[in-house]
């Protein structure tokens, strides 16, 4: 029997269901243990937004825009949907079954298709109806659907905005088989004033909740689901709204840092985080000595923020200030005992922070390089000692190249991990290189090796600066390509979501270096340089041979369609480059930016050269297509063939040397001055001539035509937009 169509219409016919069937307001919220704060925002946002678009698939949802608001807390994950029906409007299902033809023999009598059908349907044949379509007439059944109450569509609702949190790793807790990111304890589900009928994660919805902490233990009631925000903060003591909150403590920060004649150090990424970790945020401003002051100033923003969660503030000179605000997440009935504490608290990290500090530069940069030997890199690539070693030799090789100072490059590259062993990076990772920067300039190393210490983690993550050039350039990319050749060798190739060793964002560091400082190196150059450095170690199981090296040179280039895209070019315009195979990035940001520049300012002679490019393309795939490499005049046959052939040699060589130079904008519009005379061939000339001879003559005039093209990217593959 062939297989049934279903089709839903969906009708405002709804029955009133136990919520009531007018338009109210839906909050649901899921009461947790203490949620991690640098995840609150997202899963605030995952969590709402799936509910939401349960219930606008479901038809659940009064007008075209929802009307919703995410709220979290450290302990509640919460959403307001405005215009909730109570019921699911009714839908018809209209489901087909065979042909007419199918479904009755030359008797007029059912066919067994048609009898399985009806049953399938649960209705006798004879209240089947016929449909016409354009192509045929077919058996179908209609019937009208009861939607859902709000109470189940609510709660399939909320299971799958469960399932589909971003949560790396799901807890559970009792003796229960459920799962979420934190351990919950209560729901609240309210329609209006009514509440939900419907439980989940061995929960019954209520309209309980719980307040803050300390400031209301306990539980709350809600009445209404409009009023949820309002009396949370009247009577629990809890500002539900996330954003909300973030604005609360950023102005309070400003004010208590003005009044002291300060600013505070902007920080999103702490903002963030405090807003997550506070339901009552109260802020206090506290001081600490400032003989502190003297620490590098990375020393004592990493203390205050990272360690502490303080807002540092500094002066209008840009200084770090011995003044901090701190956002405490109850209103203490005895603050200055808040506000001593804390300062007690951050002068014994500061005065640990001082004593690193002071120790480590008790040691030379020099003398720690052998300690890098215990440090481990990679259990099957040796130690950061060993990676220090060919960072060094790479780095070298660079530096060469691009007319560097090798033996400064020498230098850094020996010094360039070994703050690694210092007690102050033991302390504050994240400060590596920063502290051995410090450490360089305070046993009077060279400036210019002392940043290169630094300069060398540049860029850290997405959108970050890059390192200035010079040797720290060299150092930045000797160190970046020694991580792709060794892990790709290793056969750790990230696949997925899977990249433990970040090789992703470690081959957009290469990138943007050689593209953004323009560094014109060829990719393919610089990791048989790092290929090559493995392989002479002789390290046992790694592969350095000429397929690993192709797939790494396919991945990090893959890399460039991402980072070209943010800066504003098309997808087709990266694949018209990538055909043309260019090895040095710097290269393949020329010709992109040539390309897109030359189209925004000749649209006219861009639209037909890529409509040429298109034709030409088609043409010479053809199994029936000539190869020749020399046009003869003598076999031209119209006017239009000789004249393209003019023109051709007439702007040839001057554009191929415009291109082969790096030219490519005034290459290209060179070239253009071909583009009325090909729209002319193609409009007399039948390319395809039954002499093959002709043939071949033709195809090799457009041969020349594509390969000059073909100098800067394949025009066939570009889409311009109407």
């Amino acid at each position: 029997m062939p297989s049934p169509m279903l089709a839903r219409t969906m009708t405002m016919s709804g029955n009133p269901g136990k919520a009531g069937s007018s338009p109210r307001t839906l909050l649901v919220e899921i009461g947790t243990e203490e949620l991690p704060p640098k995840a609150l925002q997202s899963l605030s946002h995952a969590f709402a937004g799936s509910v939401v678009n349960v219930l606008q698939d479901a038809g659940m949802l009064k007008g075209k825009d929802p009307d919703w608001q995410a709220y979290a807390t450290p302990r509640r994950l919460a959403v307001r949907v405005g215009n909730v029906l109570g019921h699911q409007p009714d839908w018809t299902e209209s489901r087909r079954g065979p042909s007419l033809k199918a479904a009755f023999d030359a008797a007029g009598e059912p066919t067994p298709a048609a009898l399985g059908f009806a049953r399938s349907c649960g209705v006798p044949v004879g209240e089947l109806e016929t449909q016409k379509t354009d192509k045929g007439e077919w058996m179908v059944h209609t019937r009208t659907v009861r939607g859902e109450s709000l109470d189940r569509v609510a709660s399939d609702a909320l299971a799958g905005a469960i399932r589909a949190l971003p949560i790396p790793k799901r807890m559970r807790w009792g003796d229960c088989d459920h799962e979420f990111v934190r351990p919950v304890h209560w729901l609240l589900a309210l329609h209006g004033e009514t509440v939900l009928d419907f439980g989940i994660m061995g929960l019954k919805a209520d309209r309980i909740t719980q307040g803050h902490r300390f400031h209301a233990p306990g539980f709350l009631s809600i009445r209404s689901a409009d009023d949820y925000a309002m009396e949370l903060e009247r009577q629990g003591f809890v500002i539900a709204d996330r954003e909300r909150r973030t604005r609360l403590i950023e102005e309070r920060v400003a004010r208590l840092a003005a009044q002291d004649g300060l600013e505070a150090v902007p920080n999103p990424e702490l903002l963030d985080e405090v807003a997550g970790l506070t339901e009552w945020p109260i802020a206090m401003a506290g001081a600490f000595d400032e003989r502190f002051l003297k620490l590098p100033k990375e020393v004592l923003v990493a203390t205050m923020t990272s360690h502490q969660k303080y807002f540092c503030t500094e002066d209008a000179g840009g200084r770090i200030a011995s003044r901090f605000v701190v956002i405490a997440n109850l209103d203490s009935s005895d603050p200055e005992r808040v506000r001593k504490g804390n300062e007690r608290v951050l002068r014994a990290r500061l005065a640990d922070a001082e004593f690193f500090w002071n120790t480590d530069r008790k040691i030379r940069l020099e003398e720690r390089v052998e300690r890098l030997g215990t440090v481990i890199f990679h259990n099957r690539l040796g130690s950061v000692y060993d990676k220090t070693c060919r960072i060094g030799r790479l780095a070298a090789l660079i530096s060469d190249r691009t007319g560097m100072d090798v033996e400064a490059t020498d230098v850094a590259a020996r010094l360039c991990k070994t703050d690694l062993v210092t007690d102050m990076v033991g302390e504050f990772p994240a400060l590596q290189g920063v502290i051995g920067r410090h450490y360089a300039l305070d046993q009077g190393i060279d400036p210019e090796v002392a940043d290169a210490i630094d300069a060398h983690y540049m860029p850290r993550f997405s959108g970050d600066r890059l390192p200035p050039g010079g040797i720290a350039s060299s150092l930045a990319l000797a160190d970046r390509v020694d991580t792709l050749c060794g892990i790709f060798a290793c056969g750790d190739v990230p696949s997925g979501e899977r990249d433990p060793f970040s090789l992703r964002r470690a081959s957009l560091g290469v990138l943007r270096i050689l593209m953004e400082n323009r560094i014109d190196l060829d990719l393919g150059e610089l990791i048989d340089w790092g290929m090559d450095i493995y392989r002479d170690a002789e390290l046992p199981g790694i592969d350095t041979g000429d397929t690993v090296r192709t797939s790494l040179f396919e991945f990090v280039l893959e890399r460039s369609r991402g980072l070209l895209q943010g800066k504003g070019y098309s997808v087709d315009l990266w694949q018209a480059v990538k055909a043309v195979s260019p090895t040095r990035p710097l290269d393949f940001l020329d010709r992109i930016e040539s390309v897109h520049r030359f189209v925004g300012e000749n649209r006219e002679a861009a639209e037909s050269i890529i409509a040429m490019n298109k034709r030409i393309s088609n043409i010479l795939t053809d199994d029936s297509a000539g190869s020749g490499t020399d046009f003869d005049i003598g076999l031209a046959e119209h006017d239009c063939e000789r004249e393209l052939a003019t023109i051709l040699s007439q702007v040839e060589a001057a554009a191929c040397e415009d291109m082969q130079n790096g030219h490519y904008v005034r290459g290209l519009e060179t070239l253009a001055r071909v583009h009325r005379h090909v729209d002319n061939f193609f409009d007399q000339v039948m390319v395809m001539a039954e002499d093959i001879a002709v043939r071949n003559n033709r195809t090799t005039l457009l041969g020349r035509i594509r390969s000059m093209f073909l100098e800067v990217a394949d025009f066939s593959k570009i889409r311009l937009e109407s």
